[in-house]
């Protein structure tokens, strides 16, 4: 398939790599910034180019993966090739792109992407949603081209969806980093913990969250959430944080583990 991306982000990044290592064709990359747009196509043998009006015609699919924002007025310019249109976001609804068009779906890869960290692609969740059937079709035959799990999923649920990968993925990471600055305050080394992090990590890929929940909170250990809380005294968002967690976690209703 003769693809165009639309964006040089991390998401269209990894997508048009694996598009190309799936032989699929890019035939160009547009950005608004033209470096942006050269090193990506320079990685993709396609054309870059910065302007819209520049779009090659000659194309079989546009993949727009550029900022929530952004999608409609773009969608807008190209609805006059009349070309198979997607989006890759969680949060926006198919709607951003049917304003304009008939000829459109949604292409969502369920992953947390870095430009400078590889990912095999084959292992990440695309979630596809059509106009039609027959975009449907199309769509997941091209997903599973590059991946081995493949989903269809609506706009109504891709925003569930996308809402928990925040709480799953983006919140941990805020955590982390979070962690990271107490031990740093104390002159303790950030790799203490990593090994913590995966254990966590590990379980939950083989027993839902809640069936492993250790820690404190879970046994309503009120003194060491009291000693914790005094350690934060002088950072009372960290209090605030803390306490809301943890009265979370205590309101859990599952049946706490007894190797705690």
């Amino acid at each position: 398939m003769r693809i165009t991306i639309i964006g040089s982000g991390n998401v269209a990044t990894h997508l048009a790599a694996a598009f190309k290592n799936a032989g699929h064709r890019i035939v160009q990359v547009y950005s608004r910034d033209a470096q942006h747009a050269a090193l990506l196509a320079y990685h993709v043998k396609a054309e870059p180019v910065s302007d819209l009006t520049q779009i090659d015609p000659e194309t079989d699919l546009f993949v727009i993966s550029i900022k929530d924002d952004a999608i409609g007025p773009v969608a807008e310019q190209l609805a006059s090739y009349n070309k198979l249109m997607v989006h890759t976001s969680g949060a926006t609804h198919m709607y951003a792109l049917q304003a304009y068009a008939e000829n459109v779906g949604v292409f969502y890869p369920l992953q947390t992407f870095s430009k400078t960290r590889e990912i095999d692609f084959r292992d990440v969740p695309l979630c596809i949603e059509a106009a039609n059937a027959d975009i449907a079709k199309e769509l997941t035959e091209l997903a599973q081209t590059i991946s081995n799990n493949v989903y269809t999923v609506d706009s109504a649920q891709r925003k569930i969806l996308h809402l928990a990968a925040v709480f799953a993925c983006n919140f941990p990471n805020y955590l982390y980093n979070i962690a990271q600055q107490l031990l740093a305050q104390h002159d303790l080394d950030f790799n203490l913990i990593r090994p913590l992090i995966l254990e966590t990590a590990e379980k939950a890929m083989t027993s839902l969250p809640g069936n492993v929940q250790t820690g404190p909170a879970v046994r309503n250990d009120q003194t060491t959430m009291d000693n914790h809380l005094a350690l934060l005294q002088n950072q009372p968002d960290l209090q605030q944080l803390y306490t809301l967690l943890s009265q979370g976690i205590i309101k859990m209703d599952i049946d706490p583990p007894a190797d705690k």
